[in-house]
């Protein structure tokens, strides 16, 4: 067996676009282990608990960790395999600097020189082109704490309106739509709740690839005598055990759910005693929906007139029941709408605020919910306060030390950020653990625009597809390297334990931050020794408001199995089911359980749009993406895994067998599904469980293999994430295999 390369460097030179892969190795069941540490898999939004067998300074495996209340030891193929990235020969143990004249196009240089560079490069941009032309793009897979630090940091040290982070993609629209509805975004409930509940909904949730142990709460509702009902364009692995599944047509989800509210109207499925005391705004939804026939719901979405009003007999008479949704509602250019349209079912059903009745909405992410609370987001800062608010923005600055007047604006969001840069207004940018060569829509614009930037420094642990673009790498920290907190998928704050120490010249991302604003000397309110002094600040800054962890203390975190925010004070014991009558609310003062000032809900009027991209004659397929059960996001991480990669180790086509036979497909056969932005060569998976007006592909995949050459980079109006679920796309066979077919074998 060839010797596998060493460093980054010599891994592009070897395998150019591959990537090497770690299987692990069989461990001598004697071995003794230093120590074994209770922490959270470094994936999605779910944060199941797990121990980490570390010998030697490095993570060796993992045991399952039963006393943690989320997942009471289990796992999912990710969480058992996620420790073969530690120690992963891919990983950087230097600094880099771009060389074209060099092996694979970087050569490594000294830690504090690449500091020292990049202070440089941000002083000459910023004296030349103006605070502002200096951009950020982080991650909400990042610590709580880090999060923290990188709002402040864009805000204080570098002055700059733009940061955004790779949540766009991912939480914004259930976020907007939640805070227009209920004036707070969080899942409303412990996920406990769901086993008891007359009714699970799912909407656009493969729970079973993309959050499994949720999968598991579902199953043990069934268990208790739950119905299941399913919506989504294929028939994921969950749908195969639910009593109702409604395949909806790709964007089509805001008329479902008007469809599912006139027959709630009609037949009087509703609870008047709560519409009445708890929320406003019902008049002018019932007056809307009234158009919303069955006939007419079923012609938009592609369900029958049976299914859908089966759907909402189930839902409208039942007495307890649990709705659950994720990107595939909310990736759309009216996911907003999509989002407000769920909520008002729940809230005409009037289950919410007491035990087994609830709503959330699944993180995808690992820090999906933390991520987005404490200043990473274009528009917000610590505690969900809002960035163009001159009263947030005083409180914040006081804690900082600041001047209000020299805190800059709200920016713009991520895709808008790209395109500044494309437009040259932006012309440095620093990014961590954002990939979004692979993760943005028409990512050969996002290629055009990164080449155009005069500087840019990445903060990874993996030289990932975008990094390559850089003119500095720094070699940041795995999660197992660094102490913090994150925020899970039911609200829940838990910690982060550092298991080892990072290797070689690598750095927790905390300190690389603190050492460029040092080296920028302007270093005031960035010299913090460990993430608990972090976490003691972010505290401060968020008393008092919306999202207030004020009471929450890492002692706390770990005597309780974690914390549900809000949480004001010390002796608090947090709030796991919001909305409850008399439960602590900042903003109803006692009026009310909603997030408003009188303490009601709102409901919102939902017009249907169409998707921003139709089929038509020429492009007359719907093109859907998403997630397969071993991969994860961008796959920068799950790619180099061995047997994730061995489980699914290239993307394919999902078609439907009565439209493979009309274009002349095999299963297994190459195909191109070309839009009007791009085209990619896989191969096709001929299968019953989708629309046969539909195709899917997963996303996880770079260069050649990305689906998000094909997708638009359309964005809802409010909360700006994009329209990853559908786009207009044309399939046919392939003349011949693409170039990078010969490179899927594993490497030997």
């Amino acid at each position: 067996m060839a010797e596998i390369p060493s460093s980054p460097v010599e891994i592009i030179q070897h395998f150019g676009p591959h990537l090497a892969y770690s299987h692990g190795a069989e461990l001598d069941t004697g071995v003794t282990l230093d120590k074994l540490v209770k922490t959270h898999c470094c994936f999605c939004g779910q944060q199941c608990g797990m121990q980490l067998k570390v010998k030697d300074n490095r993570v060796i495996g993992v045991e399952p960790w039963m006393e943690f209340p989320f997942n009471q030891g289990k796992l999912c193929p990710k969480g058992v395999k996620r420790y073969l990235q530690n120690g992963h020969p891919d990983r950087l143990l230097h600094a880099y600097q771009r060389d074209p004249a060099a092996p694979g196009g970087f050569r490594p240089m000294g830690y504090e020189a690449a500091i020292r560079r990049v202070a440089e490069e941000i002083e000459r941009i910023q004296t030349q082109y103006g605070r502002a032309a200096l951009a950020l793009l982080t991650g909400a897979s990042l610590t709580t704490e880090k999060t923290y630090l990188m709002g402040k940091f864009a805000r204080m040290c570098l002055r700059t309106p733009y940061i955004d982070y790779n949540g766009r993609l991912c939480m914004v629209s259930a976020a907007a739509g939640n805070k227009k509805a209920f004036g707070v975004d969080r899942a409303a409930n412990p996920w406990s709740d769901i086993i008891g509940t007359e009714v699970v909904w799912l909407s656009g949730t493969n729970v079973a690839e993309c959050s499994p142990i949720t999968t598991d709460y579902v199953w043990q509702a069934r268990e208790h005598g739950a119905k299941i009902v399913v919506v989504d364009p294929r028939l994921t692995p969950i749908a195969r055990t639910c009593d109702l599944f409604l395949p909806v047509k790709p964007g089509r989800d805001t008329a479902l759910f008007n469809g599912i509210l006139h027959l709630m109207v009609a037949n009087d499925w509703l609870d008047h005693a709560f519409i009445e005391q708890h929320t406003n705004g019902f008049a002018d939804v019932a007056a809307h929906v009234a158009e919303w026939t069955p006939k007419r719901t079923a012609e938009v979405t592609g369900i029958s007139e049976n299914a859908i009003r089966q759907a909402a007999e189930i839902w409208g008479t039942a007495k307890t029941s649990f709705l659950l949704h994720a990107r595939g509602i909310e990736h759309h250019s009216h996911g907003v709408n999509n989002v407000l349209g769920a909520i008002n079912l729940v809230l005409a059903s009037g289950r919410l605020g007491r035990p087994n009745c609830g709503y959330g909405t699944i993180t995808g992410q690992a820090n999906g919910q933390g991520g987005r609370e404490h200043g990473q987001k274009a528009e917000q800062l610590p505690g969900g306060r809002d960035a163009g608010n001159p009263e947030d923005r005083a409180h914040i600055a006081g804690i900082w030390g600041m001047d209000p007047n020299d805190m800059p604006p709200p920016g713009v969001d991520a895709y808008e950020l790209i395109r500044k840069i494309d437009r040259g207004e932006i012309k440095g940018l620093l990014s961590i653990c954002f990939n979004p060569i692979v993760s943005l829509p028409d990512n050969n614009f996002v290629r055009r625009a990164l080449e155009k930037l005069e500087f840019y420094v990445a903060i990874d642990f993996f030289l990932n597809e975008t990094a390559r673009y850089a003119d500095i790498v720094l070699p940041g920290s795995l999660q197992e390297e660094d102490e913090g907190t994150v925020t899970q998928v039911e609200g829940r704050i838990i910690r982060i334990r550092k298991a080892v120490d990072c290797p070689g010249d690598a750095r927790q991302d905390w300190r690389i931050l603190q050492d460029i604003a040092r080296a920028l000397n302007r270093q005031q309110g960035f010299t913090f020794n460990s993430p608990g002094e972090i976490f003691e600040e972010l505290r401060v800054a968020s008393k008092g408001g919306v999202i207030d962890y004020y009471g929450v203390t890492y002692e706390k975190i770990e005597r309780q199995f974690g914390v549900f925010w809000p949480c004001p004070t010390e002796d608090h014991p947090g709030t796991p089911r919001l909305f409850e009558p008399g439960s602590w609310n900042p903003v109803a003062q006692g009026k009310g359980p909603f997030y408003f000032p009188d303490g009601k809900a709102r409901f919102h009027v939902t017009p249907y749009a169409p998707p921003a991209e139709d089929v038509d004659a020429d492009y007359p397929l719907m093109l859907t993406t998403g997630r397969v059960v071993s991969q994860f996001l961008s796959g920068a991480q799950t790619r180099r895994i061995g047997p994730l990669v061995d489980h699914y180790p290239e993307p394919r086509l999902e078609i439907h067998p009565l439209m493979a036979e009309r274009l002349g497909i095999a299963d297994g056969d190459w195909v191109t599904a070309e839009s009007r932005r791009g085209a990619c060569t896989v191969r096709a998976q001929v299968v019953r469980t989708i629309r046969p007006d539909t195709v899917f592909i997963p996303y996880h995949w770079a260069g050649r293999k990305s689906v998000n050459q094909l997708t638009i980079s359309a964005q809802d109006p409010i909360s700006k994430i994009p329209e990853y679920k559908v786009c207009a796309v044309k399939v046919y066979k392939a003349d011949a295999p693409p170039e990078y077919a010969a490179e899927l074998e594993p490497q030997q």
